[in-house]
C-alpha cells in the first residue's frame, strides 16, 4: 500500500545524504555514512512503494549493506596505510 508520510521520509533523507555529500570535504568517514542515510532514504521509499514486493527491497538491501561493507574495509585500509581518513591526504600523490 502506497503511504505517503514514508515516502516524505524517504525523500528528506535522501535530501540530507546529499547535501551531507557534497559539503564533505575532509573526511572519508562522513562521506561513508552520507552514502548510508542516502541508502537508507532511497530503502524507505521502495519499501513503501514496494510493499508486495518485498524481494525487490531484500536484494536493495543487500546491495546497500555490500556497499557499507566494501566501503569500511576501504576506511580500515587507508586508516592502516596513512594514519587517518582525511581527504587531503589522499590526493596529494601517495599512492
Amino acid at each position: 500500500m502506497f503511504s505517503p508520510s514514508f515516502v516524505g521520509v524517504g525523500v528528506i533523507g535522501i535530501l540530507l545524504g546529499s547535501v551531507c555529500l557534497m559539503s564533505q570535504r575532509k573526511s572519508l568517514f562522513g562521506v561513508l555514512l552520507s552514502l548510508e542515510v542516502f541508502t537508507l532514504g532511497v530503502y524507505i521509499i521502495l519499501f513503501s512503494v514496494f510493499d508486495s514486493l518485498a524481494s525487490v527491497c531484500l536484494v536493495f538491501l543487500t546491495f546497500g549493506v555490500c556497499e557499507a561493507a566494501m566501503g569500511l574495509g576501504v576506511l580500515v585500509s587507508l586508516m592502516r596505510s596513512f594514519g587517518g581518513d582525511y581527504v587531503g591526504s589522499l590526493v596529494c600523490g601517495h599512492f
